[in-house]
């Protein structure tokens, strides 16, 4: 483990605190203490950090979103016809996640999601052809996946007065 000491103005030094700030982004910390202590008069706080060299710190820590790959932006991917789908799928998904209070991810990723609509996925076994897709998840969410891929949504279903 190492120590790094950073000294911060307590009235502010917006370049300080975003060279703290990205080191903090930037590594993996381990613990910070901070003090406030008076320098030449002036009220200053110090922090120490200690953290992880382990490797896996650094510049490219700093954008966690790198690793992710490229954006993809599915209404340029897919065909109408499957955005449409996908976008139901999307709020399907949205759905689930707010009901089992889970990350929208831990259901299906947005990838996962175009494979379903441009498949057209109409049954269980479909779904496991997804990559990513096991026997827990379609158990668990298949049957609103597919409601969703036949457009049979809970606004689509409700009675009109």
């Amino acid at each position: 483990m190492q120590f790094r000491i950073f000294s911060v103005p307590a009235s502010g030094d917006a370049a300080a605190e975003e060279e703290l700030n990205h080191f903090l982004r930037a590594n993996r910390v381990v613990s910070v203490s901070k003090e406030l202590s008076t320098v030449a008069g002036s009220p200053t706080w110090f922090f120490c950090v200690e953290y992880l060299n382990d490797g896996k710190g650094g510049a490219d820590a700093s954008n966690r979103s790198s690793r992710r790959g490229p954006s993809v932006d599915y209404r340029e991917v897919l065909s109408p016809e499957d955005f449409a789908v996908f976008v139901r799928l999307r709020d399907a998904r949205k759905a689930l996640s707010q009901r089992d209070a889970v990350p929208v991810y831990a259901i299906c990723t947005n990838e996962q999601l175009a494979q379903i609509a441009q498949a057209r996925c109409d049954s269980a076994s479909a779904l496991l052809k997804i990559q990513g897709l096991g026997e827990a998840k379609v158990q668990k969410y298949g049957a609103e996946l597919l409601k969703a891929v036949a457009g049979e949504t809970d606004a689509n279903a409700a009675e009109p007065f």
